[in-house]
């Protein structure tokens, strides 16, 4: 893939391939690198030797966790193939591969059909716009019948799913009902051409289906024919003049321990011991690229450069986290999927804590998903994590690359916390020879806004300079609810008043007056916890439903009436994470495991059972000395503490919000 060889292909293409766990991806995976010579035997998942499940706990349990590469040439294109994870446990590194991606692959199972997950990817898919062709896998069993696949997939994901291996005058027609243009352009010349194709397969207005078996290789030729014929991406060598851009999807680390940022060139040409310049926490980056490599597997070829639309690791960069822009590239949102237990990492005797805690600094690193909590009152470290499948594999893989065996706590829900009602906070830093004073109004924000930011305050009250430096200190750490501590979110914090002095203030006092201010407002305010909740769709046999809603309305959840599909009834709704998680055991026993139960994190709401979930934490805002509530004050040369409900008394500044 450098750029000095001569017989290069011309055009690069990213494509993902997605699946729900179960549905055959890594063995697609197998099949187009067999078929198109990149491997010389079929491995598979059940015999523990597929190509892309290079990490030993992937060949063990069966299941794909990290995202992985592999490059095929398909005619003149160089196609980067990104194998993601299925398992739900994992979908924030399959949510950040989708970013990169120009195509994708769903597989779909013949034999169960469109599945719960599926359509979580498939409405993800359309979220990151990414053009997609579908594979119906495991049409060599038994009672799976193509035309019924087919009508299931225009009912559940879109009426645009053409069968891609038929042709003649239906095929067309159904085409050309996808695109007014293309329906004209039909009408008048009675053919489709394949640069129209292309443009209604990438413009999502058309989602080709391939139907077959890959462990048997049957039908996968046909969708390597579709791929080669149907995509399009930048060609090679025509963009050395372009501005530089890349979109980080993954940080990992080599056999060796050597950091790689994995990236997509969006735009432009990168080269070898070029110098690139980044924010890292608002700190300004310069640092060399060392390596440029081009993953297949977990072998890979080193280049010196790699063009637009090429999918390389680059070593070098120390401080490059997923979904970070470089150059001229955007950053990209968070994934929609977050943490939502949390587990308290039980080390072995005589283990540095404190050691550990850098061990998992860099696990959370390459897996943001991972959030790592330490919780200084008690000496321990917390991870937050998605389920309990990754905490088998967070055991595995400390013990792997840190040869530590640990172990977890039961899993607690992971609480936040926002307010109902318009406060105003105020903080006072002053003990001897320092000055600050901030008046912040804490409001309500709209759901899942997290915490924004604004200021109403004269620059004649308080300097440009000072108000910024308060704003970035509002921003800077995540602030503790009055109710349990969990994180405060969905609040708008504006900055009403501030006063400095001329001589005593430093940039310290305002960061102690900030994080006061929000506390002592939080105070007075009308606090609500928030609890995660799932989106869930049942499926059971139809004689079962009576039960399902009874359980449903126990555990308060809400759900619309079930549908009939066939002899199962399917029920969707939502509910608290903490009553449906352990549900799936339930339904496996009562419907003597024909039901099935597919959760995904539909955000935070107002907890179900917020008085019992205080009482039981048992958290005292005014005794976490790490948060204080109040302000320090000064009075005959010397600094005492106000308790925050007498700080309006002794405050230098008038209240800011009318009464």
């Amino acid at each position: 893939m450098a750029a000095t060889s001569e017989n290069k292909p011309k055009q690069y293409i990213s494509v993902g391939i997605l699946a729900h766990v179960d549905a055959g991806k890594t063995t697609l995976s197998e099949g187009i690198l067999y078929l198109t010579g990149q491997i010389r035997k079929l491995g598979r998942v059940d015999h523990g030797d597929a190509f892309l499940d290079t990490y030993t706990l992937e060949r063990s349990r069966g299941i794909t966790i990290f995202s992985k590469q592999a490059n095929f040439v398909l005619g003149d294109k160089q196609v980067t193939l990104l194998d993601t994870p299925g398992h739900v446990d994992f979908s924030a590194e399959m949510e950040r591969t989708l970013q990169v991606l120009d195509y994708a692959i769903l597989v779909v199972s013949g034999a169960d059909g469109v599945q719960g997950h599926t359509r979580t990817l498939w409405n993800l898919l359309a979220r990151y716009q990414v053009p997609t062709f579908i594979f119906i896998n495991k049409m060599d069993q038994d009672g799976t019948d193509r035309q019924d696949r087919l009508t299931e997939l225009k009912r559940k994901l879109s009426g645009e799913c053409v069968d891609f291996t038929e042709a003649g005058e239906e095929f067309l027609e159904e085409l050309s009902m996808c695109d007014e243009t293309v329906m004209e352009s039909y009408l008048e010349n009675g053919e489709i051409t394949a640069s129209q194709i292309q443009t209604l397969i990438r413009e999502r207005k058309v989602f080709p289906c391939y139907f077959g078996s890959a462990l048997k290789l049957e039908g996968v030729q046909e969708l390597l024919d579709g791929l080669g014929k149907y995509m399009d991406g930048p060609v090679s060598g025509t963009h050395a003049e372009e501005a530089f851009g890349a979109k980080v999807y993954k940080i990992s680390r080599d056999s060796q321990g050597s950091r790689l940022t994995h990236v997509k060139i969006t735009n432009g040409v990168l080269k070898i011991k070029e110098i690139l310049e980044y924010m890292a926490e608002e700190e300004p980056m310069q640092e060399k690229v060392n390596q440029i490599r081009i993953y297949s597997g977990d072998k890979y070829e080193m280049v010196q450069e790699a063009e637009k639309g090429c999918i390389c690791a680059v070593t070098g960069l120390t401080r490059t986290y997923p979904g970070q822009g470089l150059g001229m590239q955007q950053g990209s949102s968070a994934p929609v999927l977050e943490p939502v237990l949390n587990y308290r990492v039980e080390l072995p005797e005589g283990c540095d804590v404190h050691r550990m805690l850098q061990n998992f600094r860099q696990l959370e690193e390459e897996d943001p998903m991972l959030r790592v909590v330490w919780n200084e009152e008690a000496g321990e470290i917390q991870v937050q994590l998605m389920g309990e499948v990754q905490t088998e594999i967070l055991q595995s893989l400390v013990k792997e690359r840190f040869d530590v065996d640990i172990s977890f706590g039961s899993g607690n829900i992971v609480y936040k916390e926002t307010i109902k009602n318009t406060v105003e906070g105020v903080g006072h830093f002053e003990p001897l020879r320092h000055y600050a004073e901030v008046h912040l109004i804490l409001e309500p924000g709209e759901p899942g806004s997290g915490i924004s930011i604004d200021t109403i305050c004269s620059e004649d009250v308080l300097d440009k300079n000072w108000q910024r430096l308060i704003l970035t200190h509002v921003l800077e750490r995540e602030h503790r609810g009055v109710l349990t501590g969990s994180v405060l979110t969905d609040v708008k914090i504006t900055l009403a008043s501030g006063r400095a002095h001329l001589k005593h203030t430093e940039g310290g006092d305002f960061r102690q007056a900030v994080y006061r201010a929000i506390r002592q407002g939080l105070m007075q305010a009308e606090n609500v916890l928030l609890e995660p909740y799932y989106a869930f769709r049942l499926e059971i046999p139809s004689e079962m439903t009576g039960r399902a809603l009874t359980d449903i309305q126990r555990m308060n959840g809400e759900f619309d009436g079930p549908e009939t599909e066939d002899d199962m009834a399917v029920v969707t709704g939502s509910a608290p994470v903490s009553e449906m998680q352990d549900y799936q055991r339930e339904v496996t026993t009562y419907s003597r495991g024909r039901g099935k139960l597919f959760c995904t994190l539909k955000g935070y709401f107002p907890c179900h059972n917020q008085d019992e979930v205080v009482e039981a934490i048992g958290y005292d805002p005014e005794r976490d000395v790490e948060n204080p509530t109040g302000s320090v004050f000064c009075a005959h040369g010397a600094g005492y503490n106000v308790p925050w409900q007498e700080v309006p008394e002794h405050m230098h500044i008038e209240a800011q919000l009318p009464k």
